[in-house]
């Protein structure tokens, strides 16, 4: 599902208050780095990445490789904070998207 303006505008007002939960190293990104960003959104559906400083790649990057192999969709970027959001699959853990899909 795409997301339009309106939608992306609540999803960005309820990230507003979070605190990035998952990071980019000197590591960079990997398959495993993108599993565990999986595993966290399927029980969130919305999560804040961090871009540290010593980070080898640039945000274009991240988003692009985000966007290419999987199903999430980033929908803020802000200096070194990208917002995620994917609809979850376990109907148990859809607070955001009920909300998402009625905007």
């Amino acid at each position: 599902m795409k997301l339009r303006g309106k939608q992306k505008r609540f999803l960005r007002s309820q990230a507003h208050s979070m605190r990035p939960l998952i990071q980019i190293g000197k590591d960079g990104l990997s398959e495993n780095w993108l599993e565990n960003v999986q595993a966290a959104i399927e029980k969130r559906e919305l999560l804040k990445v961090s871009i540290l400083q010593n980070s080898m790649v640039e945000e274009d990057e991240v988003v692009e490789f985000i966007e290419k192999n999987s199903s999430i969709q980033v929908v803020q970027k802000i200096g070194h904070i990208l917002v995620l959001y994917k609809k979850a699959s376990d109907k148990d853990n859809r607070r955001l998207s009920t909300e998402v899909e009625a905007i």
